[in-house]
């Protein structure tokens, strides 16, 4: 494992350019491969399978290499060379045709969405003991206010002996005032965490179904001295049963390859396919169609962007429940996932997208939308 793989057979021209491309960065370490696994915390059989060409690795993971590089050379990597690997890296992904790299990327949110969920149950513990913490103690000091309150009660004419003798009772009112400040802001964290956990647990559920699909959708296992350059999707259909006419599927982005790029992708499922190359002009279909299961919206566009037309769909009460999902180069990172669910998406994909992951992500929304018009459809029969 401590010596690079050859490259591997089979790879197409993106995929094997990337591949070289990233073995000269990693060369430069002057480290073996499981050295460099033991340093990153990874696996080093991944590690070597990126660098081989059979799997191709998140971007993350070339980011982090740059570093490491940059570190050990004591220069810093400029940005036309970053953004050189960059287009390689989206050719790869384009060119790569293997379920793999959707699966990696599903396991990837999958495991964000779970740590997410099992963050939020321990602050929800957390919050939730100094909540009652504060909730005892206010009892408590209401307890001792009300003695004080009725002392002066049946000793009127005593109350000014009593409040000298009594001089703390000020500073209990404020400890009280002050307590149920916390007990306020306990109360308001608290909700807001057990809204992010549940929010975390619905993205794994979608998640999982996600992953489903794209098993669902792998050709059968090639021999091992065998490496297919490319592996089609199976068509992704669904019953001809269902009322009313096809989904209709919305797609906003301002640059026209990346229209032409996603209509391909999803060019193998039963539905209908809506391009807007802006905000206006999806806010338009919008009121031009009906049945959107889900709207593909690319956050940096010009004039309006996607957060802010994500709020004006949602400010719409006959759009507000067509999920979005953001498509965005800029990367899934805290600041901006936090942002986007805030705005209304229910999910996320990076650029360069990978094919199946989107194909999987739009299935799922497309079938729950086909699950919520039957069960509306059948309500309507029953009451009538």
């Amino acid at each position: 494992m401590g010596e690079l793989r050859p490259l591997a057979d089979g790879l197409t021209d993106e995929c094997r350019t990337f591949a070289q491309t990233l073995r000269e960065l990693f060369s430069g370490l002057g480290v073996s491969v499981r050295r460099y696994a033991a340093r990153r915390f990874r696996d080093a059989g991944t590690i070597s399978r990126y660098l081989s060409g059979t799997r191709i690795p998140p971007w993350e993971f070339v980011l982090d290499l740059f570093a490491d590089l940059a570190e050990s050379r004591g220069t810093a990597v400029t940005p036309a060379a970053i953004e050189r690997v960059r287009e390689l890296h989206r050719a790869a992904v384009r060119t790569s045709g293997s379920p793999a790299h959707a699966m990696e990327l599903l396991e990837h949110q999958l495991a964000d969405a779970d740590r997410e969920s099992r963050r939020s149950t321990v602050q929800e513990d957390v919050l939730g003991d100094a909540l009652l913490d504060r909730q005892h103690r206010i009892a408590d000091l209401e307890v001792r206010l009300s003695q004080l309150e009725g002392a002066w009660a049946a000793e009127r004419t005593r109350a000014d002996e009593l409040e000298m003798n009594v001089p703390d009772r000020e500073e209990l009112v404020q400890e009280r005032d002050k307590l149920r400040q916390d007990v306020q802001r306990l109360t308001e964290e608290l909700e807001d965490v057990r809204r992010r956990g549940l929010l975390a647990e619905e993205r794994c559920l979608l998640l999982e179904r996600q992953l489903a699909m794209v098993e669902a959708q792998q050709p059968p296992p090639a021999r091992e001295d065998r490496h297919p350059p490319h592996a089609e999707p199976a068509p992704v259909t669904f019953p001809e049963t269902y009322p009313g006419p096809r989904p209709k599927i919305l797609i906003v982005d301002d640059q026209h390859n990346n229209l032409l790029a996603m209509t391909a992708a999803l060019s193998t499922l039963d539905q209908e396919l809506v391009a807007a190359s802006c905000g206006q002009e999806a806010l338009k279909a919008l009121l031009d169609h009906d049945d959107f299961a889900v709207i593909l919206l690319d956050v940096q566009m010009p004039e309006m962007d996607g957060y802010e037309t994500a709020a004006q769909i949602k400010r719409r009460a006959r759009n507000r429940d067509i999920p979005i999902i953001f498509v965005t180069a800029m990367g899934i990172d805290a600041e901006h996932s936090s942002r986007g669910y805030a705005a209304g998406a229910v999910d996320y994909i990076a650029k360069p997208f990978d094919p199946w992951a989107l194909r999987a992500k739009v299935s799922v929304f497309t079938e729950i939308f086909l699950e919520r018009r039957r069960y509306h459809r059948r309500e309507y029969a029953r009451e009538h």
